[in-house]
């Protein structure tokens, strides 16, 4: 397959123009998506192509909207939702959780719900406590709905793809801060990513580091500082939030007996605990040391330049818990 070098944002943009080249069926709905070309520009281009019937700009109405997604996903069409900040998924959540996740089973297993709802969420870019939440674990405990995280480029395009065929409702999380960052991406009709599972990025000896979203070149940047040290660890990106497949991280944890988990959520009910939950009852054994969790504290995120980078986990903080873990 061909491989391009694209942005972050480029990535999510054409992964859904390529898809609604490919399936007359697939729309995109969502607030200024339409000739502004999204308040984070990840639309650009689609409204002079595809026209106001395929990419339709809504009013200010999260229910509405994604209640009208739920309406076209179950009558033939595959609509894919943007919610302009994760933040306001909490505005629909009676649409998804209690509509959207369990309309397969009250079907009888009948319809599919081919929908997917685009969140874009994350700080580190002064948005304030209101607009930074990455949203990842609000919903990780849904059952009818997957909830995957996009860590790059190429993952963005990949399991973007993938989340418009599948048959069920996929909730695609993205990351203001990535939207910039540039990689390389497989690009092509059949360029699709498994939206399960975990990717290992890096491998070493010394101790198994998990990470997701903006959390993952963080990771990988400690990992290299820590090399330099003579330190080598496993790097996972999780990938996957549900379904959650740890297979991969219990038997990097046999071998390296240590585990952090690195999230941008508060560790109260984040993705993290789920981890350590799975890596404990597969690799208890071999744990040298107790798992360890590294998050944002337990406080909405800050507007203040300095207050929110410090509460949010960078290279230097990942290395230092690596140290604490192997000493």
């Amino acid at each position: 397959m061909p491989t391009t070098e694209m942005t972050y944002r480029q990535a999510i943009s054409q992964a859904i123009a390529e898809e609604m080249r490919r399936d007359e069926t697939v729309l995109l709905m969502g607030e200024d998506i339409g000739p502004a070309g999204g308040p984070l520009k990840t639309t650009e281009g689609l409204f002079d192509e595809f026209g106001a019937a395929r990419v339709r700009d809504t009013p200010i109405s999260e229910n509405a909207f994604v209640g009208a997604a739920l309406g076209l996903a179950v009558t033939g069409y595959r609509p894919i939702v943007e919610i302009m900040f994760a933040d306001f998924l909490g505005v629909c959540f009676d649409q998804i959780v209690n509509s959207i996740a369990k309309h397969r089973f009250m079907s009888g297993g009948r319809m599919d719900v081919p929908l997917v709802i685009r969140s874009i969420g994350g700080g580190g870019l002064r948005f304030g406590a209101q607009h930074s939440q990455t949203a990842e674990t609000w919903l990780m405990s849904v059952p009818g709905l997957k909830v995957v995280a996009a860590s790059s480029p190429a993952e963005a395009y990949g399991m973007l793809k993938a989340a418009i065929r599948d048959p069920d409702p996929v909730l695609f999380i993205e990351h203001k801060a990535l939207l910039g960052v540039k990689g390389q991406v497989e690009t092509g009709t059949d360029a699709l990513r498994p939206i399960a599972g975990t990717n290992l990025l890096r491998g070493g000896d010394h101790a198994t580091v998990v990470a997701s979203l903006a959390m993952v070149p963080r990771a990988l940047a400690a990992a290299e500082a820590l090399a330099a040290e003579g330190i080598a660890v496993d790097v996972f990106d999780l990938r996957s939030i549900r379904p959650m497949d740890c297979g991969d991280i219990v038997e990097s944890v046999k071998r390296t007996n240590r585990l952090l988990t690195v999230e941008e959520v508060s560790l109260v009910g984040g993705w993290g605990s789920e981890v350590c939950a799975q890596v404990t009852d597969g690799a208890f054994e071999y744990l040298d040391a107790p798992p360890m969790r590294l998050g944002l504290p337990e406080h909405p995120l800050p507007y203040s330049p300095p207050l929110e980078d410090a509460a949010i986990p960078d290279a230097d903080r990942i290395a230092d818990a690596v140290r604490r873990l192997l000493h």
